[in-house]
């Protein structure tokens, strides 16, 4: 159906607006921005369920609006970040060009995420990790490299999905998904090849373990600005596209988020570049994402897209407060920092609502989606816990991230806030940044708190909070509410032994760490293996055809020196000698004869073939 809210879809109005900020006056296109951002959010929240904008794309039918529970819920978080990322820009002293490219960003993600068929989906796909390039690009020096490594990967991702979608309408004849009218009984990926050329595919965006490097190597790069939006969308898009893959989970997927948890928080202990740590802690949390999808199931699924929702307003903190202090003090490296907490009050206790919710500690919003996640992992979908066996390994290996993600948290808190002074007078966050973190860390508490079976929840509205906005009913429905409670005495002592372990870990650990130099990654294998073998194809080819060419150079001038002085050629052969140099002349009946005789055999041939 369509209504006047679905005429123009959301992303077409947020990339004219990006336009129009890159040719206003700073101030102007800002505010403008912002403005924009805000009215997406409730054109988002208040557009009706079941709408849809339908029409022929390339020849094909395609849905380029399509509102359902998981893409309303993606819509909303992108457009509330939008609105505090800009004005964060603006204070951060962005320039209009880059907000400009950021807000294209934010448009193209929302055509990804509001897409109704996979056509729509994959051109959106392509145009975000195009107009993300752009966006690293645009603060020059080492942020342009970085932005070719990916472009590189992103492009690679994109030809692999492209492929399982295009084998995928083979199968199903149509590029639609099962949940808008005229799309296939089956929803997903064609199972087969095609499925794993999409997880593989999708796996670059959200960081499979292997494909992940592109993460933190670009997002420390760019502006501090432009970090808190490329932190957001490419990851979270990719949970999103993963969904939309594999609706009923698969068990290897289930595994391997369980793995980018650990990974990634592990590595994130090893860095001292507090964007880098953050950067891998993207990989760990969205590791947390992709095992509920892979988990499959109402609860599994809303839990990963609560912990999307989350995890967008805690890492675009966390993000913020590293940006503040890169902005106020030039320093990047957290050996070279330390008691900024007394010079910076405000940003040190956004950091602290921030690190705990990404690390799941009670009264925070990480804690309620990180939770249901976990519960998922060692329930079987409405039969209680499953015996040991299938999911309980992938049980341990998201604790075992979680307490990474503690250990690594009081790393960077310790070392940035509170450990030492610092030399010299530090100013705080301006008026802009501090209202960005502290609306962003205000919202961290509420979704912490607003749920059910937290005692200030009975104040509120039954349909204010997290649980509201998840695509099931995780506290009512027959089906999973025995299996999911938020705060039990279970779920708030398995939070504090979680942070107490952390707390443990590190303290065993901050000597060997300090003495840690910059560990190596997988890329630093498969870097050198492009490199070297790239180099060794390209001289490869060069050197033969080089070889060719002398070969052929040295045929002609020899046959050259043959026709201008066949005498010499035959003398040097040992025919003749100076005193007696051969003759080469001959009469014309040997000539006629030896020509004839040479064309009868010529003929024959081909009469023979």
């Amino acid at each position: 159906m369509t209504a006047p809210l679905t005429a123009v879809p959301p992303g077409v109005v947020l990339l004219a607006v990006a336009v129009l900020v890159a040719l206003l006056p700073r101030r102007t296109g800002h505010a403008l921005g912002i403005a924009a951002s805000a009215v997406t959010l409730v054109w988002v929240w208040t557009i009706p369920a079941g709408a849809y904008l339908q029409t022929q794309f390339l020849g094909f039918e395609a849905v380029l609006f399509n509102v359902d529970q998981f893409s309303r819920l993606m819509g909303i978080i992108f457009a509330l970040i939008g609105v505090v990322a800009v004005l964060y820009s603006y204070a951060s002293e962005a320039e209009s060009l880059q907000t400009a490219f950021a807000l294209s960003y934010v448009a193209t993600s929302f055509g990804a995420v509001f897409a109704g068929d996979w056509l729509t989906l994959i051109f959106c796909w392509e145009l975000m990790a195009v107009t993300s390039t752009l966006l690293v690009w645009h603060y020059r020096g080492k942020a342009v490299r970085a932005g070719y490594r990916y472009a590189i990967f992103h492009g690679i991702g994109g030809t692999l999905l492209m492929a399982a979608i295009l084998q995928t309408y083979e199968a199903k004849s149509t590029f639609l998904f099962a949940s808008v009218p005229g799309g296939p009984e089956v929803a997903g990926i064609a199972a087969g090849l095609p499925a794993a050329l999409a997880a593989i595919g999708i796996g670059v965006n959200v960081g499979f373990i292997g494909l992940h490097t592109w993460l933190p190597d670009t997002y420390p790069r760019p502006h501090i600005a432009a970090s808190v939006f490329l932190c957001v969308f490419t990851t979270k898009t990719g949970v999103y596209g993963m969904y939309r893959a594999f609706p009923e989970g698969h068990l290897a997927i289930a595994y391997m988020g369980g793995g980018m948890a650990v990974f990634g928080a592990t590595f994130a202990l090893f860095q001292n570049d507090m964007r880098r740590l953050l950067s891998y802690h993207i990989q760990s949390q969205v590791g947390y994402m992709i095992a509920g999808v892979g988990i499959g199931g109402a609860l599994a699924q809303s839990g990963a897209f609560a912990h999307v929702f989350n995890h967008i307003l805690y890492k675009g903190l966390l993000f913020m407060t590293a940006g503040v202090v890169v902005y106020r003090t030039g320093e990047e490296n957290l050996k070279k920092l330390g008691g900024l907490a007394r010079e910076m009050p405000i940003t040190a206790g956004a950091f602290t609502v921030a690190a705990l919710s990404i690390a799941g500690f009670p009264g925070f919003n990480g804690f309620v989606s990180k939770g249901i996640i976990i519960s998922a992992s060692h329930y079987a979908f409405g039969a209680g816990p499953l015996p040991i066996g299938e999911y309980h390994t992938l049980e341990w290996l998201l604790l075992l991230g979680g307490i990474g993600t503690f250990m690594s948290f009081i790393k960077f808190g310790y070392y940035a806030f509170f450990h030492g002074t610092h030399d010299g007078s530090v100013a705080d966050a301006n008026t802009g940044q501090s209202v960005a973190m502290l609306a962003v860390a205000g919202l961290c508490v509420f979704y912490g708190i607003a749920v059910p079976t937290f005692p200030l929840a009975s104040i509120l509205p039954a349909n204010v909070g997290l649980f509201g906005l998840l695509p099931f009913d995780v506290t009512s429905d027959a089906v999973v509410a025995h299996v999911y409670k938020t705060y039990t005495v279970g779920h708030i002592v398995e939070g504090v032994v979680l942070a107490a372990a952390g707390l443990i870990g590190f303290r065993l650990t901050k000597k060997p760490l300090s003495k840690l130099g910059r560990v190596p990654d997988i890329d630093a294998i498969y870097n050198r293996v492009v490199f070297y073998g790239g180099r060794s194809v390209i001289v490869g080819v060069t050197e033969l055809y080089a070889a060719v060419d002398r070969a052929v150079m040295g045929a002609i001038a020899r046959a050259k020196a043959v026709g201008t002085d066949p005498q010499a050629t035959v003398q040097r052969l040992g025919f003749g000698s100076d005193e007696q140099p051969p003759i080469l002349r001959s009469g014309i009946g040997r000539s006629v004869f030896v020509l004839l005789a040479v064309v009868s055999l010529a003929v024959a041939i081909l009469l023979l073939g």
